[in-house]
């Protein structure tokens, strides 16, 4: 069990690690080291031997293995990222790098996107520490840099170039599982991420004649990528069910009194009311126009203008997504991959999932545990090259009111103090029984 020092650690750890700036904007210039270094002396202090690499000067990762009482037994990998997305203060109640604890709650960027979650892993592993406790089988502790961006400096760079690190380890637990769900009707559900769509981050390029903008132009450039990004913002992708997907709406009828009638989905997804937020990105493939770029002058018809498309794809769909970007873009617009990663799928009948699903429901006894696919990406993606299977297991009971999935990435980030508490109990529980 936890003890009381722990459950101050991770409070503490939370705020320290938020008050680091790790503000990852994709241009490269984010500097995890401070963090890394800040992680890498609570390990020591465990300890442990951490190990810090970089690709890039100051893009640092940290790996740390507990060894296990088990050799014959499977390694875990146990996996949390230091960088943070931007945070513009002016539009927060607090400051966002502050890392203030308010009236029971740990304000700042990071706060569940992930730092609470590297806070309760240092936390439990500091614990054992202390208590004498081992795992069964070995544990292999990372903190990645660049999560937030394409993962080339973090577990892209990992993975690739250090894979004897993670030597045994067949399963991995990161962010994104576990947090509570509430219905408005009173029940509590806690999803455990057991897949992941892939990423297609697209760059669409439309050439054309360039010209003056008083002529008349039928090789327009801008004409012709705002009719792709169009065709592609307009486009109704098909439903599409995984395994993973399949299971959550099962359980989720099942918790309703609903029948699973998988031959019109829709029409489940509108009975489930509020808790169709847990599966309803993740029924078909997609692809948002995010970003345009053309011309220099605006009586100038530029010969090139560029779009950038967030695209995602279901475990299986990468191929028909490849497919449908070409009959969108058309002939006159080219497009390609500004970054690419592996759709993933996790079994959720395995031993790992029944113990995350009872250390869960030890802890939250009135609470409903469901599988569930996130419909973005994380460092799992980069550690499946290694042959690890990865699950979302980042466990927070939350109060009703805060909506743990608006404030990935939202304004005024925050975490209970309450909730970090029982995240490091729930992970000590679970680690236990790994």
């Amino acid at each position: 069990m936890a003890d009381q020092q722990a459950l101050d650690e991770v409070v503490r750890f939370t705020s320290d690690l938020i008050r680091i700036d790790t503000t990852n904007r994709g241009g490269g210039d984010c500097q995890e080291r401070p963090a890394a270094e800040y992680a890498a002396e609570q390990l020591a202090g465990a300890g442990l031997q951490p190990m810090m690499l970089e690709r890039t000067n100051g893009r640092t990762n940290v790996v740390a293995r507990i060894e296990g009482t088990d050799p014959s037994a499977d390694a875990l990998l146990v996996h949390g990222h230091l960088d943070v997305v931007p945070a513009e203060a002016a539009d927060w109640s607090v400051h966002p790098f502050s890392g203030e604890i308010r009236d029971g709650v740990v304000w700042g960027r990071g706060a569940v996107d992930m730092k609470n979650m590297d806070a309760m892993i240092l936390a439990v592993v500091r614990g054992w520490a202390r208590q004498g406790v081992r795992p069964r089988g070995d544990l292999v502790i990372a903190f990645t840099a660049d999560e937030e961006a394409s993962a080339v400096d973090g577990s892209g760079f990992l993975a690739d170039e250090h894979p004897e690190l993670f030597e045994g380890c067949t399963e991995g637990i990161s962010e994104s599982g576990a947090f509570t769900f509430h219905d408005g009707a009173g029940r509590q559900i806690y999803p455990i991420a057991a897949g992941e769509r892939g990423t297609g981050w697209l760059k669409l390029t439309a050439r054309g004649r360039a010209g003056h903008g008083s002529k008349v132009n039928k090789e327009n450039a801008v004409t012709r990528l705002a009719a792709a990004v169009t065709r592609i913002g307009e486009h109704e992708w098909p439903l599409r069910l995984t395994p993973t997907v399949r299971a959550a709406l099962a359980e989720l009828a099942a918790l309703y009194g609903i029948e699973t009638d998988l031959t019109d989905v829709d029409r489940l997804l509108e009975k489930l009311g509020p808790a169709a937020k847990l599966v309803e990105a993740t029924v078909r493939n997609s692809a948002n126009p995010t970003m345009l770029e053309a011309g220099y002058k605006l009586n100038v018809i530029p010969g090139e203008a560029v779009a950038y498309v967030d695209g995602r794809y279901l475990p299986g769909g990468e191929e028909e997504f490849r497919a449908t970007l070409d009959l969108l873009t058309g002939p006159d617009v080219d497009w390609e991959f500004s970054h690419r990663e592996v759709a993933l799928q996790a079994p959720v009948d395995s031993p790992t999932y029944a113990r995350m699903r009872a250390a869960v429901e030890e802890f939250a006894p009135e609470g409903h545990v469901v599988p569930y696919c996130m419909s973005g990406g994380t460092d799992a993606k980069q550690f499946s090259r290694l042959g690890i299977t990865g699950y979302g297991f980042a466990p927070l009971k939350l109060p009703e009111g805060f909506d743990y999935q608006a404030l990935f990435h939202g304004v005024d980030e925050r975490v209970p103090v309450e909730a970090l508490h029982f995240g490091v109990r729930v992970l000590d529980r679970f680690l236990r029984t790994a």
